[in-house]
This record gives structure tokens, sequence and C-alpha cells, in this order.
């Protein structure tokens, strides 16, 4: 798999004229604040959130069943799509059918999506949680699928995990929004399975504008994934299955609280012509997030397992704003 990033890119480094003295200044300040580390129990590598106290954590298991499971879903805070808009194939459809659990034992969350290659015979699928998160982790387990479930392979569609706010205006100045992206029949002026992470600055839909920066990585994606987002110190990390594939910031930071989303939807102009229908799916394991604290997908990983561990399927102890925010789920 081969990565590219494109954008911006800030470096800085360290003066290499450091004398002897210099250095055995240094490497006592750090023993000094590794013993400080070690007395206070803080873990290298993770940092203290600002709240202090126990880390605020949002976690999913996605372990719902029974008849009220939707009803459940909705309690947690998670919102499905409805409205019809941006993005997509114009006049398509989004639909609570396309939001299922599925599986014995570890269940799943599962978006659906089809299409007969018109906007009228498209539907897509999109759940999203509160806006309440900004600086911090944010994780997924995702299954990525690069084969339809049914009807013929080849068209464009979209396998998502991502962060975003509202677009309140063109080109609004305080939008954000953090995007994994997985197009397995290429699609963005690509022709391979690429998976794209992007960090935006603003964007205006007509006439379109895109400001943003991107990485890709390319190759086939099929299967399972951990994503792990970092959001802090002015700095974006999207790591895929532990390796750092691309970092952001300067005007592609975020300015905002976002609400976390899933969506699989088709590229307008990517569809096979009108015919048969054809459907899709992408499974996700869990969502974690934690406020303010900068965790490894090692970390991450051991968190959700302890979890499980425990037998905790839900867990929310972020808070929302105040007053809390609109969270609109229709993009």
């Amino acid at each position: 798999m081969s990565v590219k990033s494109y954008g911006r890119a800030d470096l800085l480094e360290e003066g290499s004229g450091e004398n002897v003295v210099g250095l055995e200044t240094r490497f006592l300040v750090r023993c000094v604040a590794v013993l400080v580390l070690v007395l206070t129990g803080v873990v290298p590598g993770r940092a203290v959130a600002a709240h202090g106290g126990s880390p605020q954590v949002s976690f999913d298991d996605f372990d719902y069943q029974g008849y009220n499971a939707l009803f459940t879903f909705w309690r947690h805070g998670w919102r499905i799509r409805s409205v019809q808009g941006w993005p997509g194939i114009p006049e398509a459809g989004w639909s609570q059918k396309g939001v299922s659990f599925v599986g014995r034992g570890n269940r799943l969350l599962r978006l659906t999506s089809s299409t007969d290659g018109t906007g009228a015979g498209t539907a897509q699928a999109q759940v999203c949680q509160g806006r309440k998160f900004f600086e911090g982790t944010y994780a997924a387990r995702v299954r990525f699928n690069d084969l339809p479930d049914s009807g013929p392979d080849g068209d464009q569609i979209v396998e998502t995990f991502y962060a975003i706010s509202p677009l309140e205006a063109p080109l609004d100045p305080n939008y954000s929004e953090l995007d994994w992206e997985y197009l397995p029949n290429g699609g963005w002026n690509v022709t391979d399975p690429t998976l794209f992470v992007t960090s935006w600055a603003t964007a205006q839909l007509d006439p379109y504008i895109a400001d943003n920066t991107f990485a890709t990585a390319t190759g086939s994606l099929n299967g399972w994934h951990t994503l792990v987002l970092q959001v802090a110190n002015s700095t974006v990390s999207y790591y895929l299955d532990g390796a750092m594939i691309a970092t952001h910031g300067g005007k592609y930071y975020p300015d905002v609280p976002m609400s976390i989303n899933f969506n699989l939807w088709f590229i307008q102009g990517g569809e096979l012509p009108p015919g048969g229908l054809r459907s899709y799916h992408e499974d996700i394991d869990w969502v974690y997030h934690e406020v303010g604290d900068v965790l490894s997908p090692q970390q991450v990983t051991a968190q959700v397992a302890m979890l499980r561990r425990r037998h905790v399927s839900f867990r929310d102890t972020v808070p929302p704003e105040s007053p809390p925010l609109t969270s609109p789920c229709n993009f």
C-alpha cells in the first residue's frame, strides 16, 4: 500500500549545535521528569486531560438487540439521517432501513446503501452522534467492503468515519471536518481502491469550493481496520492499523466541536448506468472518543478491551456543550 500526502506541512527542527553540558542538563531534566511521572502515576505517551480526574469517554460497542434496538440506539444519542441532500446522488433518499445491527455474540452496526443508477432508486445510510466532540482521540473499528452484496460491481461508493460541524454559510470560517473515506472502486480522479484522510478549513457547495488538505493510501482495504484520529496541540494525526499515514495542522485544525458520523454513499457521476439494483454495506464494531487525551492506537485497543472485559457495551461521560449545540444529521 502506498501513502501520499497533499497540501501544506509545517516542520520544526531542533538545532544540532548543542554542547556536552547542554546534553547533560537535558538528560538530568528528563530523568527528573520521568521520576515525577512514575510517582504521580501518569503514563508517558498519554496526555493529561484538562478536565482532571477520570477520563471523559464516549464508547459504543453497538450491542443493540431486540425489538427496541433502534430506540435504545436513539436514547444513546445517535440519530439516523432522513433528510435529502449533500453528499451523494441528487434526489437520493437517506433511510432508516439502511441501519441495522447484525451478528451473534459480537454485534455490529451495519450501514447498507443501494442504487439502480437513478436518484429515485438510490437509498443511502448515515448515523450521527451529538455535536460535543473536539480535542482528544477518536477511534473506530470498521469493516470496509470492496464488492457489492448484490448486483454488478463498479459503482463509486464512499465508506466513511468522520467528525463534522455544520456548514453555517458558504466558506464558513468556523467549519470543521475530519474524514476517513474509503473508495473501493475509485473516484475523485483515482481508479484504484483508495483511502482518503482529509482535514477541512472550509467549503462552499455551489459553486463548489473545497479548502482542505488530504493524504491517500492506495490499495484494497477489504476487511477489518482500526482507525485512530488524534486531535491535540494544533495537530491532527491519522493512524491506520497502528501506522501514521498523515498529519495536518494550521488552518486545517478544527475550530469548533463536532459530531461523530458514519455514512455510506454513492459519488455523483460515478454510478453505473441505470439498471439492476446494487447494494453495498459497511460494518462498525465499536467507536471510542476520549476528551483531551492523546492515546496511541495501542492504548485505544487496550481501553476498548478493558471495557469489554468489564461487559461495558455503552458509556458516555462526555458532557454536552453549555448550552447544548444543535446536532443536525444532514451532511
